[in-house]
């Protein structure tokens, strides 16, 4: 590897042991063994290679999760048995990512005072939607507005999880709990689901 790559690589390994915050250019130069101004030179700022080395990060988990999931449904698995299936695989993927929701938590607390951060954000957050749901599945959607709207339900209720799961581990819902939770959204406003008292027509 060269020294671009070199401070990818130790970007990446300051962000999981000490944040995106408390980073600073010369831990990074340290766990590169590159000089200070090599990151100047490659990236502009530190601010750009941590962003790109966040960027990669997530990227390498969506490649693991693609693995897990391919790996978690055989092939005569219904769509709830792969929903299940898929999220015991994403919540079990959690552990050995930690480092990397954490930070995330802790760069939106930050995000207004970050505009570059944001914009990275922002452009990997659309990129996201649409590969979450190619990767949970989008049964068939030809819209792109409908993936991206699917996407994001899949995105809301991964952040969610995930939330829950770095306060309470134990607490957190399993896959069986979500596909329950799923089915009984699903009965509450789906065809033929019982009017709400307080917009049905007798009401209007």
């Amino acid at each position: 590897m060269g020294n671009r790559e070199d401070l990818l690589v130790g970007a990446k390994r300051c962000l999981y042991e000490k944040g995106y915050s408390r980073t600073t250019a010369r831990d990074i130069a340290a766990a590169s063994g590159v000089s200070l101004s090599a990151i100047g030179y490659h990236y502009g700022t530190k601010e750009a290679l941590l962003n790109a080395a966040l960027y990669q990060a997530l990227e390498e988990w969506g490649d693991d999760l693609a693995d897990i999931l391919n790996a978690e449904a055989g092939p005569d698995a219904t769509p709830a048995d792969r929903f299940e299936a898929a999220w015991e695989g994403v919540i079990a993927s959690f552990a050995a990512n930690r480092p990397l929701w954490a930070i995330q938590f802790e760069l939106i607390a930050h995000i207004d005072q970050l505009p570059e951060l944001r914009r990275t954000f922002s452009e990997a957050g659309r990129q996201a939607r649409l590969g979450l749901a190619e990767l949970f599945g989008s049964l068939g959607l030809a819209g792109d507005g409908e993936r991206v709207a699917l996407g994001s339900f899949y995105q809301a209720l991964l952040s969610g999880v995930v939330a829950q799961w770095l306060v309470d581990p134990e607490g957190a819902p399993s896959g069986h709990d979500l596909l329950g939770a799923v089915r009984t959204v699903a009965a509450i406003v789906g065809p033929g689901a019982r009017p709400d008292p307080e917009v049905s027509p007798e009401k209007s």
